[in-house]
């Protein structure tokens, strides 16, 4: 009808506008479960109700989600849950078979509840995205390893983890992980690179989120987010970050009465758009 007001569409998800409204904070506190037995080895998971929460907003049922990093599998769980498909590469054959057993495992709790999408993970490492004949995605969402700070003595939860003979300290000792580059802009380099792989699987107008933070070594921080979001911003296009809030972690009493250290207790999530 001509001059008549045009019906509001929803081409991005099948959210509500409530739903919609909410996300759009750029802030949020999510303090994740406590992390299952299968995936505790993994030094560096995130949440799958985190990861959830971006799918079912930058996607709808059915859409394809990819996680170029993705260690045990945590995105295509969250996918999967949301009736979303979804497609992993992961360097270490350890966390994709990890992966393989949690997605059969979800697949089987889930059975009955509606037909489930595909989920696939490739072992593989994601700077060969080009050799691996990926169909066209709807969605990425991954995170990176933080540099190499996982070999750092004092880092977070290292002393636990090096009492333990079943945890992990370190992804690998594969030369091919990025997160043994111990060049701080070789890794920044390596990085950005396989987003921009990642960027020519993306559809027109699709998203890829990044969870990072910045990082402290040696008395210095190193701006990891906010160097990502420049050079991945050379790519694709930077829209805007949501700031993940952890209140729930214990304090430490770093550098107390001599110097200024802050306890980190949050992520930033950069949302980048093929134009």
């Amino acid at each position: 009808m001509s001059g008549g007001k045009r019906r509001f569409v929803n081409r991005l998800n099948d959210l509500s506008n409530r739903d919609w409204l909410l996300f759009q904070k750029s802030w949020f506190v999510h303090n994740p479960p406590p992390r299952a037995r299968d995936v505790l080895v993994h030094p560096a998971k995130f949440p799958e109700t985190l990861v959830q929460e971006f799918i079912e907003f930058f996607t709808k049922r059915g859409q394809l989600v990819l996680d170029p990093m993705a260690g045990t599998g945590s995105a295509l769980i969250a996918a999967m849950r949301c009736g979303r498909a979804s497609l992993g590469i992961e360097l270490s054959p350890k966390y994709a078979g990890i992966a393989q057993e949690r997605l059969a495992a979800e697949r089987e709790r889930l059975e009955g509840q509606s037909e489930l999408p595909p989920a696939r993970i490739i072992c593989a490492d994601a700077r060969h995205i080009p050799d691996l004949g990926l169909p066209e995605v709807d969605y990425c969402i991954t995170s990176p390893p933080y540099w190499d700070m996982l070999r750092s003595k004092g880092f977070e939860t290292q002393q636990e983890r090096r009492e333990s003979d079943e945890l992990d300290v370190a992804y690998s000792e594969d030369q091919a992980d990025l997160g043994n580059i111990s060049d701080y802009h070789a890794f920044l380099e390596e990085v950005a690179g396989i987003y921009a792989l990642v960027a020519e699987r993306l559809r027109e107008r699709a998203y890829l989120t990044v969870i990072v933070k910045n990082i402290k070594k040696g008395g210095t921080i190193y701006p990891l987010a906010w160097d990502l979001a420049r050079r991945v911003g050379e790519t694709l296009t930077l829209k805007d970050e949501r700031i993940w809030c952890q209140d729930n972690q214990r304090l430490a009493p770093y550098g107390m009465g001599k110097a200024w250290v802050s306890n980190t207790m949050h992520h930033y999530c950069l949302n980048f758009r093929r134009e």
